[in-house]
């Protein structure tokens, strides 16, 4: 084998080596995660017919101000991509024949989270005064909402 062929063929080898090494390093990176122990209070709802457009966006502001006023508070997401599910609400058709009961549903169509610290701040956040205030203005317009808390 000449000196040219021998380095043409070691070249390669250091080439392939990096390739797969590179190759290795981003399956690697590809496939981190994380299980904080922080807890996402993931909230779904539809609000009452007639709620304004504006009305939506004073909540939103009233949940970003809540945000800021909760100790504890990491991270809010207020724009919904995509929402899922349903409240089915029981309607009972006729008064005097109560068996004779419907339900009608209520597709929930926006969706906003919440991320606390940890399980302590998200135990105060109930009974805080923002939480309060962030209330008097999202109740009013609310139609349903599910709720789900979600650590690790």
């Amino acid at each position: 084998m000449n000196l040219r062929t021998n380095l043409g063929l070691r070249a390669a080898a250091v080439l392939g080596l990096v390739l797969i090494a590179a190759g290795a390093a981003a399956g690697y990176a590809a496939n981190k995660f994380g299980k904080p122990k922080s807890v996402i209070h993931v909230v779904t709802l539809y609000y009452k017919d007639g709620t304004t457009e504006e009305q939506k966006k004073v909540v939103a502001a009233a949940l970003e101000r809540m945000a800021a006023d909760l100790p504890g508070v990491r991270n809010v997401w207020l724009k919904s991509t995509k929402v899922q599910g349903a409240y089915m609400e029981k309607v009972t058709e006729n008064k005097e024949r109560p068996a004779d009961v419907t339900y009608k549903a209520h597709p929930f169509t926006d969706a906003f989270v919440i991320e606390f610290e940890d399980q302590a701040a998200f135990e105060k956040y109930a009974d805080h005064p923002a939480h309060k205030a962030f209330e008097e203005v999202y109740i009013p317009v609310r139609g349903r909402s599910s709720t789900h808390d979600i650590t690790n």
